[in-house]
């Protein structure tokens, strides 16, 4: 898959995530608040993290030495 449709996947899970815990957790503003902001923090590291592995990968910075046998 390319960079840009995984974004979105992650961007979709995101969204559906932060609609689940707004639904299932419906306690008060602060309480609401608080969970958006740790369901958005995941979000974003967890696609941080994919990011940098799947960048990582495509301009390596050891380059394999073929051998001549």
């Amino acid at each position: 898959m390319g960079f840009l449709i995984t974004t979105l996947i992650f961007i979709a899970v995101g969204v559906i995530a932060s609609l689940f815990a707004r639904v299932c957790c419906n306690r008060g503003p602060s309480t609401n608040l608080f969970h958006l902001t740790l369901v958005i923090t995941a979000t974003v590291c967890c696609w941080m993290m994919w990011a940098i592995v799947y960048l990582a990968q495509l301009n390596p910075l050891i380059v394999p030495i073929l051998s001549e046998e």
